[in-house]
């Protein structure tokens, strides 16, 4: 198993992004590049989250080994010197402790090398390739050096944060006396790392605080129902306002995209520039452009006064963010709907006596293999009435103890002697033991833990809300960069603090142990005493005070208070927006419903007269085959018959050409009538078809 291991996960890693990817993303519709830069990122955070555990396995078994071989040399040492004197004294070999190798062992110097890649090619896609991708396709330049430029000054803010921070550590190290003449390559970026690990704790501390207190909550009041069901009504009334807002901003763009596409003709220099702020529009307001778009008149400089490339640049950036926010703000209603659509028929089947979920609305999915035969009505009936808000509350209380751990490990991580990290505690106990899968699994769950946290944080807060992680190949190329961007940014510190918290980074903890592969590519801190000693140990304790304020709502109450509309329990506010989102839901609900029995009379209409006609367009067919083998004695018969039976096949079939080329209906009509018999019999006025000429006839003779 040399190996072995590490090679499956990198493979197994990848799927797992790639199906994620898949599933959030749309490889039909977005750029290639997006999906390429997403997906690296993507995998090469997934791979630090799942490799990490297999370093510490291995660690501990190159620490033990280590331990062995000292503790072999003091016990020959002893041995040597007391052989005179003592005949009965213990060999080596029974004071020798037996190491056994785990199963994900990796050998040496494969370890270094695969953290150094995936660590600098990550920092390289979230400090420059990723918000210069994002930045480059929103811009609104029409040509590459135009987007470029846009690019650069936009990210200009992200790259003077993070070289401020570089150069005053920098200028530490410089002015320090002690390292002046030790300055070399290999501190210059240990600076680098600790400048890029600095600003990513700093908002990781941030972000954590909020979803320790707020991941268990929701579950909580997920188990709730009823909590949970007025709390969508509140988002469906303010994600309605939010929508009516980004529609009239659509509006308003697509209205001034037709004013200049009217103004400036085909042969204009700038046509190009239209035509380009065009293919951004939606399908439905470039199709009704074109129609009312006249190319045919050449343009006047002289008497119209024409949009400078300066104002179009404007407008083609004005126009990218309409359609993003636009639908950006529609796929978010269609998720909110479903839930909604989904809690209320929860609640209607609770009392339900057949114990079988009854749907309201027909799901927009199609039913699969698991929905139509395993995960049946009465299955999905006991889940969603019985069973699910069990779970959420186990799972809830779960998560708060896992919660409670954290923090307190968080405050007690630099302390060694005695070990009050309760994570440092659990993987000791482990360690002596041998017990390398538990080991394993214990870290993998705990930065999966501290990654959802996080990384659901953003996510969550309404400040962050211009992006969002939709399935079904729903979230757009901006959210999907910008979730790349954040993992890599975040992840690095992240595993480096759990590192902290079970006494595996020798920097923080202070002790002579066998350091992690992981951890020598991060360098060593003590080339920054204050960040090491400092920062690294007294900043994560501001991780109580976000908790305390997280879990008493002290963020949601101020914003309250200034004006910003939040769910805020007893509030008349709170309760107005409620009872609106409710009438919006019913709204939505009465309309889909009408869609659904419209179709469903369609569907029953053409399977029933479909038939219908299909039987009667066969039993045509018999009646022809039989005409053409019987022969008749009489030839007068004969043709009388025939003209019978063509008459009457003939007439569903020119029913349908009429219909086909628009004809006007047999109806009677004063203006075309004629008074004279004469002129009807010599046809001045216009015959409408063969099937109207014949009816005439009939009438007349009927008169």
């Amino acid at each position: 198993m040399s190996g072995a291991a590490l090679g499956i996960e990198i493979v197994v890693v990848f799927f797992l992004a790639l199906f994620l990817l898949h599933r959030y993303g749309d490889f039909k519709k977005q750029h290639k590049m997006v999906l390429f830069g997403t997906l690296l990122a993507w995998y090469l955070c997934f791979l630090i989250v799942f490799i990490l555990p297999l370093d510490v396995s291995t660690t501990i078994y190159k620490q033990c080994k280590i331990d062995n071989e000292e503790h072999s040399s003091n016990s020959a040492v002893t041995v040597h010197s007391n052989q005179s004197t003592r005949n009965d004294s213990t060999t080596p070999a029974g004071l020798r402790k037996e190491c056994y190798k785990p199963w994900s062992y990796i050998p040496d110097g494969i370890m270094p090398i695969f953290w150094r890649v995936v660590y600098w090619t990550s920092q390289c896609l979230t400090w420059l390739l990723l918000p210069f991708m994002q930045s480059y396709a929103r811009s609104g330049g029409f040509s590459i050096t135009g987007k470029i430029k846009t690019a650069l000054i936009e990210n200009a803010i992200y790259y003077g944060t993070y070289l401020l921070i570089f150069g005053s550590l920098l200028i530490y190290v410089a002015v320090h006396p002690n390292l002046i003449g030790h300055l070399d390559w290999y501190q210059l970026q240990t600076i680098g790392i600790t400048a890029a690990n600095t600003w990513g704790l700093f908002l990781l501390v941030l972000l954590l605080g909020y979803g320790l207190v707020e991941i268990p909550r929701s579950y909580w009041n997920a188990s709730r129902r009823g909590h949970l069901l007025m709390k969508t009504y509140f988002k469906a009334a303010k994600l309605m306002t939010e929508k009516a807002d980004a529609e009239e901003s659509l509006e308003d763009a697509m209205e001034e995209v037709r004013k200049v596409s009217e103004c400036i003709k085909y042969n204009h220099p700038l046509r190009k520039n239209i035509d380009t702020i065009l293919k951004k529009c939606p399908t439905e307001y470039q199709e009704k452009m074109g129609r009312n778009m006249d190319d045919y008149e050449d343009f006047d400089e002289k008497q119209n006064v024409y949009p400078s490339e300066k104002s179009l640049v404007k407008l083609h950036k004005q126009v990218i963010y309409a359609v993003q926010r636009h639908n950006r703000t529609r796929v978010q209603w269609q998720i909110l709907l479903e839930t909604a659509f989904h809690l209320e028929d929860v609640a209607k089947n609770e009392t339900s006596g057949t114990h079988q979920f009854v749907r309201s609305c027909t799901p927009q999915e199609p039913e699969g293999f698991i929905s139509r035969y395993l995960y049946t009505p009465t299955v999905e009936w006991y889940w969603e009435c019985l069973l699910r808000q069990w779970c959420y509350r186990i799972l809830a209380v779960m998560l708060t103890l896992f919660s409670v751990a954290v923090v307190w490990s968080e405050c007690t991580f630099f302390s060694t002697q005695p070990v009050l990290s309760l994570f440092a505690v659990f993987i000791q106990l482990a360690e002596k033991t041998y017990n390398y899968l538990y080991i394993e699994m214990a870290c993998f769950l705990t930065i999966f833990f501290l990654c959802t946290c996080v990384y659901s944080t953003v996510f969550r807060i309404r400040v962050f809300n211009y992006y969002y992680l939709a399935s079904h190949h729903q979230t757009d190329a901006y959210s999907l960069q910008f979730s790349g961007m954040l993992f890599c940014r975040l992840t690095p510190p992240l595993c480096l603090n759990f590192l902290g918290l079970i006494h595996m980074d020798s920097a923080i903890s202070h002790q002579n142990r066998e350091q992690t592969a992981y951890t020598s590519i991060m360098g060593s801190m003590r080339v920054l005493s204050f960040i090491a000693d400092g920062f690294y140990i007294y900043y994560p304790m501001l991780i109580v005070l976000l908790c305390i304020a997280t879990y008493f709502s002290l963020g949601t109450r101020c914003l309250n208070l200034l004006g910003f509309q939040q769910f805020v329990g007893d509030n008349d506010m709170t309760s107005d927006l409620t009872d609106e989102g409710k009438e919006l839901i019913r709204r939505e609900k009465r309309k889909r419903q009408r869609v659904e029995d419209g179709e469903n009379r369609r569907r029953e209409w053409k399977e029933r007269y479909g038939n219908q006609r299909e039987d009667y367009t066969r039993n045509r067919n018999v009646q022809s085959s039989e005409m053409k083998e019987t022969n008749y004695s009489d030839t007068n018969n004969s043709n009388r018959q025939a003209m019978k039976y063509t008459r009457s096949n003939n007439l569903p079939e020119r029913d349908r050409i009429e219909l086909l080329q628009e004809a006007e209906p047999m109806d009677f009509n004063a203006e075309t009538f004629a008074d004279d018999p004469h002129d009807a019999e010599t046809g001045r006025h216009p015959a409408v078809g063969r099937y109207l000429s014949m009816s005439r006839s009939r009438i007349f003779d009927d008169v």
